[in-house]
């Protein structure tokens, strides 16, 4: 057992790392001056990374898979690209 903390510390380490890049942060927020919608590049992010970021949205409330706060069509293409 000792010998894969190294792996678990690892795995829940890029874990924390990715859910922080979720969709739902102030980043997006339109109350923030510096606030601007996600964009093709955020949705296609957002769509690499929906396995993890469902895991996280039912155990809290403040990551969601989607970011509501868009550019519009770039970024819807760019999550789905990022599903695919």
């Amino acid at each position: 057992m000792s010998k894969h903390w190294p792996k678990i510390l690892l795995v829940g380490l890029v874990l924390i790392l990715v859910s922080s890049c979720a969709p739902g942060n102030a980043r997006y927020s339109p109350v923030i001056e510096t606030g601007r919608p996600a964009n093709f590049w955020a949705g296609l992010w957002h769509g690499l990374i929906i396995v993890i970021t469902f895991i996280v949205s039912l155990f809290t409330s403040d990551v969601r898979i989607y970011e509501v706060t868009n550019v519009g069509w770039a970024y819807n293409v760019g999550f789905i690209l990022g599903c695919c």
